[in-house]
């Protein structure tokens, strides 16, 4: 189970692994807990007067034909996008939205969603959301809530039977390491690399979260561009989402990345699949 902020989010974070995984067989849901009806319309080429009219729509119609194409089902919590607040000082968010929720509103259908699904691994963004987007951190929130609530009976009554998800992932997609191959890949083929200015501003800090887990899954990066695009509104298919080719991508940097932020399996550390340790307790449970 992927638990993302907003439709979009599914396609830049973890997408290639979900489509893998997915191929092989694993039952793969994405839960997204907003609508994204807040969301700026980011693509010059959808920038007209009847999308924006129809806004909320038409990022639901984007959503089926992404889960479409990366072989995945979705799930809507019927949130409220937050907006991205602007300004110094911040306005207030807008009054019922998802980051506003109590933390157990917020989290109940999740929980239920979770019980219902009844996923071994489930990934979502760190504690500062990957960014902070008020909709990121609250999606964090009910993320390690239902992980940590799911199997308990005495928590959140009526929304199912416990199920015990066994691990817990941050993704840790757009980081420093990352990016600095894909640059020097660029150059190296005697390509204008997008990174050079970001690079030069990026702070000399370490990570917070290391990464734990590195999935290959580069023969799913086109599946994963393709879900992309199909988030029309949001994505600009000449912006630098695209700009290193997929090719070079492959060699510069084959995995996407993640925090294992909780395990109740054990496993060794680095790990190149999410379900390292849960096929053990698997067989386990299984045997005779």
């Amino acid at each position: 189970m992927a638990v993302h902020a907003h439709p979009d989010d599914e396609s830049s974070k973890g997408a290639a692994t979900m489509a893998r995984y997915a191929a092989e067989g694993v039952e793969v849901l994405v839960v997204t807990c907003t609508g994204g009806e807040r969301g700026d319309i980011l693509n010059p080429a959808m920038d007209r007067p009847e999308i924006k009219a129809d806004l909320p729509a038409v990022r639901m119609e984007e959503m089926a034909e992404a889960r479409r194409i990366l072989g995945v089902e979705q799930q809507w919590l019927g949130f409220v996008d937050s907006g991205l607040p602007e300004g110094d000082p911040l306005p207030p968010l807008p009054e019922g939205c998802f980051g506003l929720q109590p933390l157990e509103v917020a989290s109940e259908p999740l929980v239920r969603a979770v019980r219902e699904f009844r996923p071994h691994v489930v990934l979502t963004y760190d504690d500062n959301g990957g960014y902070p987007h008020p909709d990121h951190i609250m999606t964090h929130r009910v993320s390690v809530e239902a992980f940590e609530a799911a199997g308990d009976p005495d928590r959140y009554p009526g929304t199912g039977a416990p199920w015990q998800p066994l691990k817990l992932y941050y993704h840790m997609t757009f980081h420093h390491d990352r990016f600095i191959a894909e640059h020097k890949a660029m150059i190296d083929a005697g390509l204008e690399s997008p990174y050079a200015e970001m690079l030069q501003r990026w702070e000399d800090r370490p990570m917070k979260w290391e990464i734990t887990t590195k999935v290959p899954c580069a023969d799913y990066f086109e599946v994963r561009d393709r879900a992309l695009i199909a988030h029309a509104t949001q994505i600009d298919p000449n912006g630098p989402f695209f700009a290193c080719p997929t090719d070079l991508k492959r060699k510069a940097w084959p995995t996407e990345d993640y925090h294992l932020a909780r395990s109740l399996v054990d496993t060794e550390l680095p790990e190149d699949d999410l379900f390292a340790g849960v096929h053990e307790v698997q067989e386990k449970v299984c045997l005779p």
